[in-house]
């Protein structure tokens, strides 16, 4: 079955960087783009960021561009979201997301940007 399980988030100041991590199974996970989401307290659910199938091709919500990286490692099945000069309205639980049909959620890691 697939699962996605996400990891590195945690509180950092703002200006602050984090690296998110997202562990893929179940599934041929070179075949497909990775996407990472975010949902702030109150708020819907929102695309960060989405990295084609071999890396090539990135784009990001535009809340984000030139702050945040996405990456992937097709060799481990790793996804990636390097997050930089972070601010308090990042706050929020990071999800890795892939579409095949149907969406595939991990459960989320909480990011809280606070001085």
């Amino acid at each position: 079955q697939v699962q996605l399980v996400e990891s590195g988030g945690g509180l950092v100041q703002p200006g602050g960087s984090l690296r998110l991590s997202c562990a893929a199974s179940g599934f041929t996970y070179s075949m497909y783009a990775m996407s990472w989401y975010r949902q702030a307290p109150g708020k819907e659910r929102e695309r960060v960021a989405t990295i084609g199938s071999t890396g090539g091709s990135v784009n990001y919500a535009d809340s984000v561009k030139g702050r945040f990286t996405i990456s992937r490692d097709n060799a481990k099945n790793m996804a990636y979201l390097q997050m930089n000069s972070l601010k308090p309205e990042d706050t929020a639980v990071y999800y890795c997301n892939v579409y095949m049909g149907v969406n595939y959620w991990g459960k989320g890691t909480l990011v809280t940007v606070s001085s």
